[in-house]
């Protein structure tokens, strides 16, 4: 299994509620990583998308693209490709450095609201900026949790990113949300605040047993 894929490739759609959808493009890569298209007040937002084959079939279902938001300093990903395709910016929080360098689009920053969502920021330090958006019903946490298999460990439905285990973001505990979507693996679509609180309050307890599982797969 690489660790993350490349090429064409067939998407696999991994979240589907009403007014938006999550798909995962290389579905065997174990990065599992996750993009999202959301209805917002004024069309769809596309949020730190992976391209692949039918891509744009399940935005067209959607609605008309108003735009591509990048939440992770790090998750450039094809956010320019397909901004320009569809003829709009990518939007980067206005406190976010480094990835709106790497775009090859035009390249708009919004503060705390954009399309209907708040957002908001959820770290910020040197090694790590991440902002997430809420709409009142679905929360959207690009790196932060995750449902991969290297978020979790066998008692977790959502766990918190290994590099985060020892001070979880707190925060995430103050939304009372129907759906959480993340940024790696497949959303969470029931039982979402359980799930949170879940991983939050005990993730630290479990931080051995996931190094150990982590460090078991890489000497398989």
């Amino acid at each position: 299994m690489p660790m993350k894929g490349s090429g064409e490739t067939e998407v696999e759609i991994v979240d589907r509620f009403d007014g938006g959808a999550g798909w995962i493009a290389y579905p065997d890569e174990r990065m599992q990583r996750a993009s999202h298209a959301i209805e917002g007040d004024d069309g769809v937002w596309v949020v730190d998308p992976v391209d692949g084959d039918a891509v744009d079939e399940l935005l067209s279902d959607l609605g008309e693209v108003a735009g591509v938001v990048t939440l992770f300093e790090r998750h450039r990903r094809d956010a320019g490709t397909i901004a320009e395709r569809h003829g709009v910016s990518v939007h980067v929080p206005e406190w976010m450095s480094g990835v709106a360098s790497e775009i090859d689009a035009p390249v708009e920053r919004f503060g705390s609201t954009i399309g209907g969502f708040d957002s908001i920021r959820l770290v910020d330090n040197p090694l790590w900026q991440e902002a997430v958006l809420f709409d009142g019903e679905t929360l959207v946490v690009p790196e932060a949790v995750g449902t991969a298999s290297y978020f979790l460990t066998r008692d977790e439905r959502l766990g918190v990113h290994p590099m985060l285990r020892i001070r979880p973001p707190r925060s995430l505990l103050s939304y009372d949300v129907e759906r959480v979507l993340v940024g790696h693996g497949a959303g969470v679509l029931d039982g979402a605040v359980d799930a949170i609180r879940d991983a939050v309050e005990n993730g630290r307890r479990r931080t051995p047993t996931l190094y150990a599982n982590a460090i078991r797969d890489l000497l398989r």
